[in-house]
């Protein structure tokens, strides 16, 4: 029976994955910020559900440390914790730049640290990321949200070189629109009541923007991908996956100043 250690595993793509997981008979480590909220994963067998903060390295560190000694070993690593921050650049603050960057890419690289020398003295692991589509194609207001997303991208593509020798896999899901309170509970809002003359952009922007969210996948079927890449035993490296992931397509098709072209009508009708 293999393990799976999960991060962000609370609600959404994260508890989805750890729900099919333990489905298909894995033991899994459920992490989350608030272990103490959750009441579902912690009634299940061969499921723990442990404190991990990505963004504190004694939290990493004591969660993946008590996840080997429960379970013997840790076979998968999905790095999912993250959230979502939008609004106009010149309105964000100081703080929420930093615990952007510090939980989607930082936090990501911090748990992967910590868990390649056990991947690598057992000469075998496989290390999922969950970056999104907004890793490949950018839209307005996501800019900090984009940066980490882009940084996954390259970490891992990098990573992978390094760690083939190991016979350590690196992989990457690229989810399109999802539906799940990523933008809800897991979205920050940026704002300067002195910088109103962003208002009716802004709102333009985020009216297409939420409506494409209500065409989004379901967790369950993001998860789905998210086992066939942690089971397929290859080394592709990237598995774009959901509904409106096709807008990836169009971008390599089209010219860029045309692809930017469309996006700018698309987002200020």
């Amino acid at each position: 029976m293999k393990t799976v250690f999960i991060t962000g595993a609370s609600s959404g793509i994260g508890k989805a994955t750890a729900t099919l997981f333990h489905s298909k008979g894995w033991k899994v480590i459920a992490t989350m910020r608030n272990p103490a909220a959750e009441t579902e994963l912690n009634k299940l067998e061969n499921v723990i559900v442990l404190q991990c903060d990505v963004t504190d390295t004694d939290s990493i560190k004591n969660s993946i440390n008590t996840g080997i000694q429960t379970f013997g070993n840790i076979d998968i690593l999905v790095n999912n914790a993250g959230y979502y921050t939008i609004g106009p650049f010149e309105t964000t603050t100081d703080e929420q730049i930093r615990r952007q960057i510090d939980t989607n890419l930082v936090g990501l690289i911090s748990v992967t640290k910590e868990i390649i020398p056990h991947f690598r003295k057992q000469l075998s692991g496989t290390i999922i990321n969950i970056s999104s589509v907004a890793g490949k194609v950018t839209f307005p207001l996501q800019t900090l949200y984009h940066a980490t997303k882009w940084g996954v991208e390259g970490f891992s593509e990098s990573l992978q070189y390094e760690l083939k020798q190991f016979n350590i896999k690196v992989k990457i899901i690229e989810p399109g629109a999802t539906k799940t309170d990523f933008f809800g509970r897991s979205m920050t809002v940026t704002k300067d009541d002195n910088l109103k003359v962003y208002d009716s952009y802004y709102q333009k922007v985020m009216n297409i923007l939420m409506k494409n969210v209500e065409k989004g996948s379901n967790p369950e079927e993001i998860a789905q991908t998210i086992y066939n890449a942690a089971t397929d035993n290859n080394s592709r490296l990237k598995y774009l996956t959901g509904k409106l992931s096709e807008i990836v397509y169009v971008r390599k098709l089209l010219p860029e100043r045309l692809f930017r072209a469309i996006v700018r009508f698309v987002m200020e009708r």
